[in-house]
């Protein structure tokens, strides 16, 4: 066992001591409203770190389990009178387990693959070529089923169809836009460079629109996100030190994710995780960290009128906050983008701002807890008579379309930006 001056909780030791176990924490915690139990919510959380940094916890398989219980949404920062960092410390302590036990099986494999750029292409390639084999239309416009549980998977979640060629293959590394005009790096993200890549198609046209000029860094990474789910932060470090050298690699005025997920990686959590303990590294990821910018918010900023790139057929469309844009404080802006757009009525939905029930792989150890978080708004989307929800999240994205379909719901799941996109050739 480490000695506890290398253990990862004493960073946030300070932090700990600030939880005064009120349970305001309770009314806002999704997880704590699907397992109802004080291990699952944030108060629970801390007292468990606390124990686990001071060795007089059994680190058993209980231990590992109720720290997984944590979608890492945010919710219970927003709320806390003390102002406690609980998703900082629920990263700490999963990292100090995963030292102290090892990691998963499965957060093992999932390292193994988001390190590894040609490995997750070769995944990719073959998923879509072997579609077919292994997966069935249910219906045909409705994703897919697997036709067999696998580990980790099952059968019972509907999965979006992957992508033939990747997005960023697609397209040149950099693409000129007007003199004068900002220059933008653009970080793709996984899921929007291998499954949603007509969100990255929509994206990049509205930039284009703009005159400004487009990068798209070829040696750019995974951010990272799922091994932080599990502890493995040494993978985390790894790739955003790949994804700083890239991206330092270009003079630019804007880094540009319309993932929200990656943005909040590199805005927020590469400085706070990564560069915690080398002042220099800090430094530099800072530096990108005030780059990094929703492509939302970035596209408000630059003045985008909406009118002139939206539009088609009308459509009744509602609004899901993804979490890591909602602690960014990107809220009005999408909305406000939405509202300008032509033929498009905005209706908001109860709770538009609850997280949805991803929270990375929390839905693949929870799944049936993921969606039992997730019914509620699959509910709240219905009722708001949509015909669409947008949102600015492809994981988010993914998780909606599961937990309507399973709902029994056809509301589309798009985008924000592909509404905003809707006049514009790719």
């Amino acid at each position: 066992m480490e000695e506890n001056s290398n253990d990862p909780l004493k960073r946030v030791e300070d932090q700990l001591k600030k939880c005064v176990k009120c349970g305001a924490c309770r009314t806002n915690c999704p997880a704590f409203t699907t397992f109802q139990r004080e291990p699952a919510v944030a108060r629970g959380k801390v007292a468990l770190a606390q124990h686990i940094l001071s060795d007089d916890i059994e680190l058993d398989d209980q231990t590992y389990l109720a720290m997984s219980k944590c979608l890492l949404c945010g919710s219970c920062v927003d709320k806390c009178p003390n102002d406690v960092p609980t998703d900082e410390i629920v990263i700490a302590a999963r990292e100090s387990l995963a030292r102290k036990r090892g990691l998963t099986t499965f957060h093992a494999a999932v390292g193994q693959v988001i390190k590894n750029r040609t490995r997750m292409k070769m995944g990719a390639k073959m998923a879509s070529f072997l579609g077919p084999l292994f997966f069935k239309k249910v219906p045909e416009t409705s994703g897919l089923r697997l036709r067999f549980p696998v580990p980790f998977v099952g059968n019972k979640r509907f999965i979006p169809e992957i992508a033939k060629s990747s997005f960023i293959d697609q397209h040149p590394e950099v693409i000129p836009g007007e003199p004068g005009k900002p220059r933008i790096a653009f970080f793709v993200g996984c899921m929007t460079n291998f499954v949603y890549t007509d969100a990255g198609e929509a994206t990049l046209a509205l930039f284009r629109h703009l005159g400004c000029t487009v990068i798209i860094p070829k040696g750019q990474q995974c951010c990272g996100l799922p091994g932080m789910s599990g502890g493995d932060l040494a993978t985390v470090r790894e790739l955003a030190e790949k994804n700083l050298a890239e991206f330092e690699k270009y003079e630019v005025d804007y880094v540009m994710s319309a993932c929200a997920t990656c943005g909040g990686a590199l805005h927020r959590l590469y400085p706070l995780v990564v560069g915690k303990r080398n002042p220099e590294l800090r430094e530099r990821l800072e530096a990108l960290a005030k780059k990094t910018v929703d492509a939302s918010q970035l596209l408000q900023q630059l003045g985008l009128d909406p009118s002139e790139t939206g539009g088609g057929e009308e459509i009744r469309v509602t609004y899901h906050d993804p979490c890591h844009l909602r602690t960014r404080g990107v809220v009005k802006q999408p909305r406000e983008l939405l509202n300008g757009t032509p033929g498009v009525e905005l209706v908001e939905m109860e709770g538009a701002d609850k997280c949805c029930g991803l929270g990375g792989t929390f839905n693949v150890y929870h799944y049936d807890s993921s969606m039992n978080i997730n019914a509620e708004k699959s509910a709240a989307i219905v009722a708001t008579g949509a015909q669409a929800v947008a949102t600015g999240c492809p994981g988010c994205m993914m998780q909606l379309s599961d937990g309507l379909k399973q709902h029994g719901s056809n509301v589309e799941v798009v985008h924000t930006l592909q509404l905003l996109a809707r006049k514009l050739k790719p």
